[in-house]
This record gives structure tokens, C-alpha cells and sequence, in this order.
């Protein structure tokens, strides 16, 4: 195999250990760029002390001699990166609200993700230079087909490092792999969760499942309870008007149970519908959760900690804050992220990535490393190291290295002090939270076709990625000012549907009407209306709470509404003559987008709720007419069916 021929030659770069006052010199020779090549740098000289049997160093003793931090992963505001996250897939099994945009995610290509081999190949490298805990996200990494097994190698770096081997997860298939994870080294699981509410849950993910996740958070609890060990945390993304009102049941989780339930802030992702008044802000989870328990108190937080920790007395759990919107931790970082496709990215919220997969794979002609070429590496490896006692370094590590790691040093370096603030960050490219994966596929295929002087490393890509953002920019805006004729204003130009931009929308007051009716083979269902004779009840009054109830809920219904502060609902409904029911809902507020949808929805569901009611003694009904009858406010002013 060609491509493993390569690799014995670079194995060849690497010097053999020499004594020295009874440890192991171990010198790298790392191949630089063509810009290094022209200042070159003397390189780093690692000694490695010779390794003890087993029994005489214990795992603490070697977490405290630890050599000092990797110089590759301190960025210049002298943060410490040793925490790596890893995308394992772009898939998930779930399909929630704030993390799915509507219209789904187009999948990359299986080629373009990063084996299970290279997964490996690049944690090994990342632990090598410091990183002690890494953390398995998607997508839901559960879906991932070799999971467990990827799991098992990633726990057999303990010896050279890691610590921790976490994972993110919505819980519906966690409780059937559970067991193997632990048995891999698992040490703590995030688990999202945004409702206690079976039905709720299927609201906000559009899956059943609920049940599948409350008994993954029971085998946790009894597994630790035999002495697993597992840190089980519980995400909550709290949304305005849609699950605020569960911050107490979540709270009440950690009276008796031994974990902790992180509040999550709203925050930006494409395609997820964010907007500051869906926030609920840190200070107002606060202010709900003091109202019921005055005596919650703040804990002391770890340095890197992402989460504020506060604690209720005589309560087994512990509640945690994430507030990334309204006070960021980027003081104290030391996360870096491996993306599904192999990109690193150095901030959440940041748009910039460099592949770290197209490098790998270099030492493989170019070609996805999968476990074949995976064992001849390291074959080729073994038979380097015989006879070279005290080598620290996993056999996963990649034989280009020396490379990656350049690349890596110089994108930690890049690293800003902090992302963007609240108001620019809601407006920031970003990719969908499904897929803090994948974005700059097509990016890094215009690199690789463009020219090698423009492209060659790092800063080649940036300088390309600025030129294709400046170009795409100038032909957008004027494209937007030659598009002002009509056109459905939810469909992009690519025809994939989109939420209509207000931001730049006035305030002002705004009112719909909307009517339909409801009409009935005959007038036995009046008759039972005026009597209040139905089995079900009082027909009329129960269809408008239905109306006004709908009409608060019409984001959650119709998927790319604008969730508004609506100040008013009213729903008449008037019965005409012996065989209708006329219905007319009016809704308005003080906003920047009309309340149209709201009234429809209003009149809809009181319709529907006459429906449901009478169906028993009429079953010829038909509900007809609906439309708007009004529209008052905004742009286009008053307008009025006849």
C-alpha cells in the first residue's frame, strides 16, 4: 500500500532516544512551514523520565508530576486549552426546537466525517500536548454505530493523561449502552432535557421518547449508586413562554437526587429562531427560584467552570447556570472543539475553522483512514519503538504530528479574548447547533482547487475564507437591491423556507381580526348550545379560552412566527340562527411584526373546539370561511375586507 509506504518513511523523522543522567532525551523534529523553513526554530527537547513498574507511581502521583503545560495549546492570553470536545456525528434521533432549524440540516457526505481511527489519531495527539478530559457531543453521539467501541479506545489514553471521557446526550438510547460506557472509563454524562412533561417533551423535540430519557437518568442514578461514579448532569435551554414555568419541577429534582440541573440560556444558532425576548435571562431564573427557596446560595466555582453553582440546603443536588448571553466565561476557557468533518474551532460562537482532517490524511494519500490503514500504522510504529524503552506517546498518535500540531498552535494563538457581546452575537453567522460540525465543506473544496501560494496553510485558508466572504457579501447586497419585486417572503432564494428578518422593523400598534364559521347539517347541536345541554360543557365559553389560549402559542404552532408580546385577545363567538356559529377573533400588540397568524390561529381553535364538542350529535359539520378581516398597523397601514 502506497500510502503506508509513505508512512514508514515519516517514522523515520523521529530520532532515536539517547541516555542522559538516567532519562530518556526524546527529540521531535518537527517539519515546518515554508514561512518557518526561512526563520527556523530550535526545536523542543522533551525528557522523559524512565517509566517506573506500574505499581510504583499511582495515578495521582502522576496527574501531580505532570509535565508543564503544551505551549501548542496556550493561546496568547495564557489560557490553558485541556479540554477537547469532539462532534462524533452530525445525526440525531431528536429534532428540537432550538437546536434543528425547521427545515432540517443537509448531511455531508460519509467521506468527509472523521473515522473512528482518526478520531483517535488526533485525541491522542491532543492528549500528548495536555488535554485530560474529552467530551463526546454531536449530533447525539449515541446514534453513531461504533460508539462503543470508539469509546474504549479513547479510554485507553488514560495511561498517558486523560482523565475524564464524558459525554453529551439526550438519553433516548444512553440506558442500553450505559454499561459498556462505564466499563470504557466514562466519567460523566451531560444529558438535555427541557421538559418534564411527556407531552411537552414531544412538543419541543417532535419525537416521542420522554420515557426512554427518564430511564436513562434512573440506570445513571443506580449505577452510581453500585459505584460508577458518574458526574450526571441535566441541560435545561429555558425559553420564555414555552418551558420557564418548569424551572421549579427541575429544581425539585435535585431534592433527593444526586446530580445537577444546569439552566441554560437561550443563545443564537442558525436557524433556531432566537430571539432576545425568547431569552430568559440568569438574573430571572434566579429571581423565580429565590421566590419558593430564599435560603439557595451561591457555591464556589471551579476555575473553568461553565456554570454558576448554587446549592439548596439539605437538597442531594446541586443546580448550575450557564449564562453564555448575558455574562460570558471566556476569561477562563480552555475548551477547543473537533467538529464531525474534522475542523477545529477555538470558540463556540466563532466562524472560524481549519481542518485538521485533510492534514491527517496526508499520511494516507489523502484517503479516509479507516482501521486498516489504522493497524499498519500502527504496525509500523510498533516496530519502531522495539528495543525504545520509556516512550510516552500513544501508538495512535499520527505520524504527521509535527504538522498538525503547527496548525493547532497557530489557531489557539488566534483565539480572541472573548466572543462577540449580546447584540452582535445574535446577528453573527454561525452553523446550526446540530451541526457545531460542518459548514465549511464547500469552503475548504474551493481551497483545495484554488492555487497553492494562496492556500498553503493556515493563514492561506483564512485569507481565502475573508476573500469568499467579502465577494458573497457584495453580490448579496446588490442582489437585495435589484430583488425588491414580489415574492413569498418565507422562501430563500434557494428556495429552502427561512424566518422573515424584523430587526430593522418599527414598533408600532398593531391589530388582526379574523373570522370563520362553523355550520351544522342541522339545528339539533344549537338547541343543546342554548340549553348548555352538552355532555362536554359549555360549548361557547370553553371554545373561547380555546382561542385566546392558541393565540399566545402560535410560534410553538406554526413554525416561523415571530414570538410576540401580544397585549390583548378576544374571541366572540355569536350564535346565527338555528344552524351556525359565527367566530371572530382580534388580537394586537405593540411590536414589530403584525398579529395576522395570531388571530387566524385564534379563530381556528375555537372553531376546531366547537368541533370537538358537538361531533357526538352532528357529524355533518363543516368549518369554513376563515380568513382575515382586518389588519391595522405597520408599513402597509389599515386594511379592511369589505
Amino acid at each position: 500500500m502506497r500510502s503506508i509506504r509513505h508512512l514508514a518513511r515519516l517514522t523515520s523523522r523521529v530520532s532515536v532516544p539517547r541516555q542522559s543522567d538516567g532519562a530518556l532525551v526524546f527529540t521531535r523534529h518537527v517539519a515546518s512551514s515554508s514561512a518557518a523553513a526561512e526563520q527556523p526554530e530550535p526545536q523542543p527537547t522533551h525528557t522523559i523520565p524512565p517509566p517506573p513498574p506500574p505499581s510504583v507511581l499511582s495515578r495521582r502521583d502522576r496527574i501531580r508530576d505532570a509535565k508543564p503545560f503544551s505551549d501548542f495549546l496556550t493561546d496568547t492570553f495564557h489560557r490553558q486549552h485541556d479540554y477537547l470536545r469532539i462532534s462524533v456525528t452530525e445525526r440525531c434521533n431528536l429534532r428540537c426546537l432550538y437546536c434543528m432549524p425547521e427545515e432540517g440540516v443537509p448531511l455531508s457526505p460519509d467521506r468527509n466525517l472523521l473515522t473512528s481511527p482518526e478520531i483517535v489519531m488526533l485525541s491522542s495527539i491532543f492528549v500528548s500536548q495536555g488535554v485530560s478530559k474529552i467530551r463526546l457531543t454531536g449530533g447525539e453521539p449515541t446514534v453513531r454505530r461504533d460508539i462503543l467501541p470508539l469509546m474504549h479506545q479513547l479510554g485507553a489514553l488514560r495511561p498517558y493523561g486523560l482523565r475524564e471521557l464524558c459525554i453529551t446526550t439526550n438519553g433516548i438510547s444512553l440506558h442500553r449502552k450505559l454499561d459498556s460506557m462505564i466499563e470504557s472509563g466514562l466519567t460523566g454524562v451531560n444529558l438535555s432535557l427541557d421538559t418534564l412533561d411527556p407531552w411537552q417533551f414531544q412538543i419541543m423535540t417532535r419525537r416521542k421518547g420522554f420515557d426512554a430519557v427518564q430511564k436513562s437518568i434512573d440506570r445513571i442514578l443506580e449505577m452510581n449508586s453500585l459505584g460508577a461514579g458518574v458526574k450526571l448532569k441535566i441541560n435545561c435551554v429555558v425559553m420564555r413562554g414555552l418551558n420557564d414555568r418548569e424551572i421549579l419541577p427541575f429544581v425539585e429534582l435535585t431534592r433527593e437526587k444526586d446530580l445537577e440541573v444546569r439552566f441554560i440560556e437561550y443563545m443564537p444558532f442558525d436557524g433556531n429562531k432566537w430571539s432576545k425576548g425568547k431569552m430568559f435571562s440568569y438574573n430571572e431564573m434566579l429571581d423565580v427560584i429565590r421566590g419558593k427557596y430564599p435560603d439557595l446560595h451561591k457555591v464556589r466555582d471551579e476555575k473553568n467552570d461553565t456554570s454558576k453553582t448554587w446549592k439548596i440546603p439539605g437538597f442531594a443536588g446541586r443546580l448550575g447556570f450557564i449564562t453564555s448571553m448575558t455574562h460570558n466565561f471566556c476569561g477562563t476557557c480552555n475548551r477547543l472543539r473537533i467538529t464531525s468533518d474534522g475542523n477545529l474551532k477555538v470558540c463556540l460562537f466563532g466562524n472560524a475553522e481549519v481542518s485538521l482532517r485533510d492534514i491527517l490524511r496526508k499520511s494516507n494519500s489523502g484517503d479516509p483512514i479507516d482501521e486498516e490503514a489504522f493497524e499498519a500504522m500502527k504496525q509500523i510504529e510498533m516496530n519502531r519503538r522495539q528495543g525504545l524503552a520509556g516512550t510516552e506517546l500513544p501508538l495512535g498518535v499520527a505520524p504527521n504530528e509535527a504538522e498538525l500540531l503547527d496548525v493547532i498552535r497557530i489557531a489557539v494563538k488566534g483565539k480572541k479574548a472573548k466572543h462577540a457581546g449580546l447584540g452582535e452575537l445574535e446577528h453573527m453567522k454561525n452553523r446550526p447547533m446540530i451541526l457545531i460540525a460542518r459548514q465549511l465543506i464547500s469552503r475548504a473544496m474551493l481551497w483545495s482547487s484554488a492555487s497553492p501560494a494562496a492556500t498553503s496553510g493556515y493563514f492561506g485558508q483564512q485569507q481565502q475564507l475573508r476573500r469568499l466572504s467579502s465577494s458573497r457579501s457584495l453580490r448579496n447586497d446588490k442582489e437585495d437591491k435589484n430583488q425588491r419585486t414580489a415574492r413569498l417572503t418565507h422562501v430563500s432564494e434557494s428556495g429552502s423556507a427561512h424566518m422573515v428578518n424584523i430587526s430593522e422593523k418599527q414598533v408600532t400598534s398593531r391589530v388582526a381580526t379574523a373570522a370563520c364559521a362553523v355550520h351544522f347539517s342541522d339545528d339539533t347541536a344549537i338547541k343543546l348550545i342554548r340549553e348548555n345541554q352538552m355532555k362536554k360543557g359549555d360549548v361557547l365559553g370553553v371554545a373561547r379560552v380555546a382561542g385566546i389560549m392558541a393565540a399566545k402559542r402560535t410560534p410553538d404552532l406554526i413554525p416561523l412566527c415571530h414570538p410576540i408580546a401580544i397585549s390583548r385577545v378576544s374571541v366572540d363567538l355569536e350564535v346565527a340562527g338555528n344552524r351556525q356559529i359565527e367566530i371572530r377573533a382580534t388580537v394586537s400588540c405593540d411590536g414589530k411584526t403584525g398579529v395576522e397568524m395570531e388571530a387566524l390561529t385564534a379563530a381556528s381553535s375555537a372553531a376546531l373546539t366547537v368541533y370537538d364538542m358537538c361531533k357526538a350529535v352532528d357529524k355533518g359539520m363543516k368549518i369554513e370561511g376563515l380568513r382575515v378581516v382586518l389588519k391595522d398597523g405597520g408599513k402597509s397601514g389599515r386594511w379592511e375586507m369589505p
